[in-house]
């Protein structure tokens, strides 16, 4: 008999194939208040790193043609209508998340924005886009790729669907380390965290998960590895606020 391959939901091990349907349920409950989390969890500060990789961006205001960005795991629209409007428009940025509810949060709040014809939103898997090859000049991803099954996957595809000169960017959970904020951070992270999700999305659980895959995703430099090894180059990684948080980054070449 084949053994079957197993990955990490959290602290769970499971079924490789059933982690995704894991992932989405987690998404679908809390989709409707998952923006209203990240602040509350953050104290807003995840507005300011990711207003840090939109402007590590850079993306044009003008040129000879269309700039395309594929935004990975991006469904309520955040960081698109930043992409957009720090381009005045000219980018235009394809949303793109595995998860319905998440995606629907996000052509929803579209409707809203100063830029918002330049979005649109596809439903897709990160491991199999349906993207043509060297489709887009710039791909970012910010809190989700740990949430993908095969991680290795999903970064060959983000290679493959960028034109070369392409950009990377990955913002994803770390682990602080600096003294007492250590410390600090897992208390609030396994006592407050939970407690807030219980009380805002009424979904305690899905917050312990969260917690947990962020305790599971690899170290900035395994991870750093694995985006070179996806054939990537230049590949960097920048702490925020005490390694809380990374920016990657990488280009291809």
């Amino acid at each position: 008999m084949t053994e079957t391959e197993t990955t990490h939901f959290g602290n769970k091990d499971v079924a490789l194939e059933d982690k995704q349907g894991l992932v989405n349920a987690v998404f679908h409950s809390v989709a409707n208040r998952y923006d209203l989390m990240n602040d509350l969890m953050s104290g807003m500060v995840h507005r300011l790193w990711k207003d840090a990789m939109v402007a590590r961006l850079a993306p044009p205001r003008s040129g000879s043609r269309e700039y395309r960005v594929l935004d990975m795991a991006g469904g309520t629209g955040d960081i698109a209508e930043r992409i957009l409007n720090a381009s005045h428009g000219f980018a235009k940025v394809t949303v793109s998340d595995i998860n319905s509810g998440m995606l629907a949060v996000g052509r929803e709040r579209a409707k809203e924005w100063r830029f918002g014809a330049g979005a649109e939103f596809v439903e897709a898997n990160a491991e199999e886009l349906p993207f043509e090859d060297e489709s887009f000049d710039a791909y970012t991803i910010a809190f989700g790729i740990r949430n993908v099954p095969r991680i290795d996957k999903a970064l060959a595809e983000a290679h493959r669907v960028l034109k070369r000169g392409g950009r990377f960017l990955c913002l994803e959970f770390s682990k602080p380390d600096m003294p007492v904020l250590d410390e600090v951070y897992k208390v609030f992270s396994d006592e407050v965290i939970p407690r807030i999700g219980q009380t805002v999305t009424g979904d305690k659980e899905s917050y312990v998960y969260l917690v947990e895959s962020i305790r599971k995703f690899p170290e900035p430099a395994a991870f750093t590895a694995m985006i070179e090894k996806a054939g990537f180059k230049r590949v960097t990684h920048t702490p925020m606020s005490g390694n809380i948080a990374a920016l990657h980054a990488g280009w291809k070449l």
